[in-house]
């Protein structure tokens, strides 16, 4: 069949069927338009619709049962509890018991190291030595609440009569709680759990570790230069141990003016426990005015704190 100019089949002029006249090529034949149905909101829309009412779908549970026989346990009916807005929840959850159980903490200091140091190891019975001298000083102890270095910490504060915190987390591997804690909080999530370090923390002290000990490490560091915290001590124990990394930092990051001499103004290292303990107590006392003589910075000829007007950047946290 032809076809018209604009791409439509033309119609005979009449209808074969009864012969009536056919609108013609040139009009569109008359469309029949359904009726458009009411504009509906709220609770007439869910009603409409069979929608479930808010309360319904607060207080009905899904229809699991259908067909089967009567079940105590469906661990399929609390899927839903793993959905993004219960997280939230659960989130908010461990926030509010965390800072709950730690509200009362007065000083205190946190120790990090790894989990996978045994009971006998030199570096176990020093951070149990440690956790007797802050006890000793007035600090509560801190730890991720584990094996390791954390349990000798938490050993050594206990056995001295301190207070003596764990902040437990849930691992597929190594982190089981230890039981030299007085006060032990667990927590499904890191950053809920690394807040809790930084919030009741008057210093850091740092054990050989791995990952993560390197994570505490690097976010204390960087919440301090930001000013996202106030100063406080950062300690590495065991200077051959951290050898490797603070010489990568400085012939690294220093050399190529990604960090400045100020930011090391920010960590000590040593091996003295007693020397650690009194930086700590200078800290706590007097925000570290003598404690940054023996600071990385202080051998790098930096700024010290709390003089920026001759900094490299005054603007810097790391010059206060």
């Amino acid at each position: 069949m032809d076809h018209d100019q604009d791409g439509r089949t033309p119609r005979p002029a009449c209808d074969a069927a009864n012969g009536s006249p056919n609108p013609g090529p040139d009009r569109e034949e008359p469309r029949i338009r359904k009726p458009r149905p009411a504009f509906r909101t709220g609770a007439n829309a869910r009603a409409a619709l069979k929608e479930p009412t808010e309360d319904e779908q607060l207080l009905n549970r899904p229809n699991a049962n259908v067909g089967r026989i009567p079940t105590p346990r469906m661990p399929e009916l609390g899927a839903f509890t793993h959905e993004e807005p219960w997280r939230v929840l659960r989130i908010q959850g461990e926030f509010v018991h965390g800072i709950n159980a730690l509200a009362e903490l007065g000083a205190a200091v946190s120790v990090f190291g790894s989990a996978r140091i045994a009971e006998g190891d030199p570096l176990y019975e020093d951070a149990r030595r440690l956790g007797g001298l802050l006890a000793e000083a007035g600090f509560a102890v801190i730890t991720g609440g584990g094996p390791g270095i954390m349990e000798a910490a938490n050993r050594g504060a206990q056995e001295a009569d301190g207070v003596s915190i764990g902040c437990n987390i849930e691992l597929p591997f190594e982190q089981e709680g230890n039981p030299y804690t007085d006060v032990s909080v667990n927590f499904r999530y890191f950053f809920v759990r690394k807040t809790m370090f930084v919030k009741f923390s008057d210093g850091f002290v740092i054990f050989p570790g791995g990952f993560g000990t390197l994570d505490e490490l690097f976010e204390a560091l960087t919440l301090v230069q930001t000013r996202k915290i106030k100063r406080f001590p950062i300690i590495l124990y065991g200077s051959a141990y951290w050898k490797g990394l603070v010489d990568w930092v400085l012939g690294t990051l220093l050399e190529r003016k990604t960090i400045s001499p100020e930011d090391m103004n920010l960590l000590i290292v040593t091996d003295s426990l007693e020397e650690i303990r009194d930086l700590l107590v200078e800290c706590y006392q007097s925000r570290c005015w003598e404690a940054w003589k023996q600071s990385v910075g202080a051998s790098l000829d930096a700024d010290p704190p709390g003089a920026p007007a001759t900094a490299v950047d005054p603007a810097k946290s790391d010059a206060e």
